[in-house]
């Protein structure tokens, strides 16, 4: 007989730099991912909005996770095992079986309209491809993302790869400009 070789599972992040990805975790299991990730040594991001919860008996202000089921995780391929072995994640998301890596400036972004207090809203509706737009001026200079009207507002819509959520935030049309960055110009 022959012998077969074990095979191993390939890895999904590749690569010595540290970067970004994103990982579902189980249901409802944000924080306790986050707190074990700390424990293992693993720089996370777990984005938190405050908002206020209504019980039988009172209301309460609670922070609440921003993405439901996703928290970001900064690795290289070394710490690729560590992630994997905290028992609240369920696994990173993937495209074509490799971990999608988010750019530092989408994580920034995020922290940003966070700390900035922004209106926020986040949402799994997929919307069709819009104008895509840069911020000229305010708190939010330079976000990109795309222009989308969505219940008779304006908004930008920053989209983070290929989650399935996206987070929408209400910017001024008058602060906004069109995005030439690819030199394809796009009507407004």
């Amino acid at each position: 007989m022959r012998k077969i070789d074990k095979i191993k599972p390939a890895k999904l992040v590749s690569g010595e730099e540290r970067q970004w990805y994103a990982c579902y975790t189980r249901s409802r299991a944000e924080k306790a991912a986050w707190d074990e990730l700390q424990e293992a040594g693993i720089e996370s991001y777990l984005p938190l909005v405050r908002t206020r919860r209504k019980w039988s008996d009172r209301m309460k202000w609670v922070d609440m996770p921003l993405l439901r089921s996703y928290i970001f995780v900064k690795v290289s391929e070394a710490d690729y095992t560590k992630v994997q072995s905290v028992n609240s994640l369920v696994r990173f998301v993937t495209f074509e079986n490799r971990a999608i890596p988010i750019p530092d400036r989408q994580i920034e972004a995020i922290k940003l309209l966070l700390n900035q207090g922004a209106e926020l809203e986040v949402t799994s509706e997929r919307f069709s491809q819009g104008e895509k737009v840069v911020v000229q001026a305010g708190p939010f200079l330079g976000l990109q993302g795309e222009l989308v009207e969505y219940r008779g507002k304006n908004k930008v819509l920053i989209r983070l790869g290929k989650l399935t959520e996206s987070i929408l935030v209400t910017i001024p049309v008058e602060l906004l400009v069109r995005d030439y960055s690819d030199n394809n110009p796009l009507p407004i």
